[in-house]
Order: structure tokens, then C-alpha cells, then sequence
């Protein structure tokens, strides 16, 4: 880790010293900068510390008890923030090193938590006083510049098609903080999601497959179904209830068949995909060749499908919300499982399919 090295040469400070500060940054970033700076490094951990995720869920359960406990826009996108950090610096420096700590900062994508419990951006505003949660005035939650340039994009390509979108909607995730999940793991789920969606629809149309057929079929499957997706081939007569649920799911393999390169493109979500195509795909595959010869699209592709179906997302909420028509014909169900998908592949949350968010 990069971090590790600098902290080797960089020259130590007396932290008995009246003006020495311990500082703890929660970075975005899956490789922070180097800590060129005068510093004695307390400690540094990232997500594969055991203790990581709780420390984090407590640092959350700080934001959300500061004040009064209202959930504000700020508290909000704070909240949000920590649950993406993936490096937790913690580190001695002198006050004359705030500027050169604030740069590294600003690179690192971090928020930062002072001795006074207030909470800092890059550039030392208060996101969130530990007093009564105010908020300073020019404080403001950080997002790598690549986040913004995408956010502009996607407003503007949606302002073409006359679909408006308020400019308060944060960016997302980008490629510097990307943990995309394995090639592996992706194919392994598009195989999960082809076999429910064909066992769904079978059985909607009143033509059912048995699971057992299909396991049969596509024996790699057993290896990534989710628990759900266990249980949904395990029963005989699945309800009218859960059907819908899993014969949607064609969407979202549509979403991983592109990722891999299985499709050429990711077309807008104004109608269903092609069911046919995306289910012959999967039909004609042979997986461990598929497996052995696999890649995925370079991550600028995938985060400007993330970027773009949030934000539809956002409006197909609004309209129910308000009880308006949709935008465009947009379709709710194809923008919420292309959703879900993106989640999941961008590793939003850490969480495994069954319990994948898709707040906006």
C-alpha cells in the first residue's frame, strides 16, 4: 500500500508537543496518496480489517445521535460518505502541517474526525459539530473531481432527452474508490439470475421447468445462487406473488450480459429488453470457456450506467410519489433492476445480492 511506504520516511513529530494534533481521515479512495508530509502514523486499516465494519456502523451511529438526531440533507450525504470509505488513516501531525495534511486530504477523498468530535471536509469546514450537528458555512461533503464530471454528463444527456433532474442529487461512486466485483462472480450471478428468470417464467405461463431440470442443465449454478434464489427453486409450486419478482430478473442479467461484453449495448430503459436474445445468450454459453476468455468493460462504461440509472431512479420515485406520470415512457421496473444490478457489481454497501440497496 502506498501509504505504508510513505510513512517510513516521512519525518516524525513530537506528539507530546502542545500544537500536535491526532487526526483520523475516513478515505473514499481504494489507494490513498502517500503521506508525504511530517506525521507519526497511529494507525491505518482498510476493509479487510475484521473491526472495520463495526468501527464504521458506530462512526454512522456518531452522525445520526449529533443534535437533535433530525436526518438532514448534510447528516444525510455525511452518512452516506462513511459508508463508502475503504481506508481509515488515523495520524499524529503538527498544526503548521493542516495544509499539507488538507491537500492530502482533498486527494484521499476523506472527511475527517478531530479531537473536538467535529467533523471536517478536506478543507477543515464543520460538516457536523459535535455540539449541536451544525453545519459551517462552505462545508461541503467530498467527491473526487472525476464523480462531478460524470454528474455534469449525465444531467446534460438528460436534459437532451428534456428529462430534468434537480441539481441537488449527488455524484456516485468513481473510479478511483471502484471495487468492481470478479469476473467471476459476475458470470457466476448471470448464470443465478438466467436460471430463476427462465424457472419464473415457466411457470407464469403455466409451462413450468422443473428446478431440477435446469440445475441439471447448468450445473455451475449451485455455486451462486443466493439464498432466495435457493429457496424460490427449491419449491414446487412457487405462489403468484413471488413470480413477478424473480421473471423481472432478466433485466438485471441484460445489465451483467453487457458488463461482460455478452451484449453490445446498454439501450435506454424506455421498453422491457430483449428476452430471447438475453436468455439464448445464456442458453448457447458454455461457461467455463465463457469463464476462461472473460472481461469486463472498462469501468468509466459501467459508472456512467450507474450515474444515469440512479438518477432515473430518482424521478421514477418523485413520480410515484406525487402520483405523476413517468418521464419519457421510462420504465419503472427496467431502471429499478439495472439499478439493483449496478449496486451490486460497484459492491454498494458490501452487500450480497439478496440484500442489495438502492436508495436515491
Amino acid at each position: 500500500m502506498e501509504s505504508t511506504a510513505a510513512s517510513d520516511f516521512a519525518q516524525e513529530i513530537d506528539i507530546n508537543s502542545a500544537s500536535s494534533i491526532l487526526i483520523n481521515a475516513y478515505c473514499t479512495c481504494a489507494q490513498i496518496p502517500a503521506l508525504n508530509f511530517p506525521h507519526q502514523l497511529n494507525s491505518l486499516r482498510d476493509l479487510h480489517d475484521p473491526e472495520m465494519h463495526e468501527h464504521l456502523q458506530g462512526f454512522i451511529g456518531y452522525v445520526l445521535k449529533r443534535g437533535d438526531g433530525q436526518m438532514t440533507h448534510q447528516r444525510y450525504h455525511v452518512m452516506r460518505h462513511i459508508q463508502r470509505v475503504q481506508q481509515q488513516v488515523s495520524l499524529w501531525i503538527d498544526e503548521s502541517q493542516l495544509d499539507a495534511f488538507s491537500d492530502w486530504a482533498v486527494a484521499a477523498n476523506a472527511i475527517v474526525f478531530m479531537p473536538d468530535g467535529d467533523i471536517r471536509d478536506p478543507h477543515g469546514f464543520v460538516l457536523l459539530a459535535a455540539t449541536d450537528g451544525g453545519m459551517e458555512t462552505g462545508a461541503a461533503v467530498p467527491y473526487p473531481a472525476l464523480a462531478w464530471q460524470r454528474k455534469t454528463r449525465t444531467d446534460n444527456f438528460l436534459t437532451d432527452k428534456g428529462i430534468a433532474v434537480p441539481a441537488h442529487l449527488p455524484p456516485l461512486v468513481s473510479e478511483r474508490e471502484l471495487q468492481l466485483r470478479p469476473v467471476a462472480e459476475i458470470l457466476g450471478r448471470a448464470l443465478a439470475l438466467y436460471v430463476v428468470a427462465l424457472r419464473a417464467e415457466s411457470v407464469a405461463t403455466h409451462q413450468p421447468i422443473p428446478s431440477h431440470e435446469l440445475t441439471e442443465r447448468f450445473p455451475q449454478v449451485h455455486a451462486w445462487l443466493s439464498p432466495s434464489e435457493r429457496e424460490f427453486l427449491e419449491t414446487e409450486e412457487p405462489g403468484d406473488d413471488v413470480l413477478p419478482q424473480f421473471a423481472w430478473r432478466y433485466e438485471s442479467l441484460y445489465v451483467l450480459e453487457w458488463v461482460l461484453g455478452l451484449q453490445d449495448e446498454l439501450v435506454f430503459t424506455d421498453a422491457i429488453c430483449d428476452v430471447p436474445l438475453i436468455a439464448r445468450t445464456m442458453m448457447n454459453l458454455d461457461f467455463e470457456d465463457t469463464l476462461a476468455k472473460a472481461s469486463t468493460r472498462p469501468a468509466s462504461q459501467i459508472l456512467d450506467a450507474l450515474d444515469l440509472h440512479y438518477r432515473l431512479h430518482w424521478l421514477i420515485r418523485q413520480a410515484r410519489m406525487k402520483k405523476e406520470m413517468l418521464p419519457q415512457d421510462l420504465d419503472a421496473g427496467v431502471i429499478y433492476e439495472r439499478h439493483y444490478a449496478l449496486n451490486w457489481l460497484v459492491n454498494f454497501e458490501n452487500a450480497e445480492w439478496d440484500e442489495v440497496d438502492t436508495p436515491t
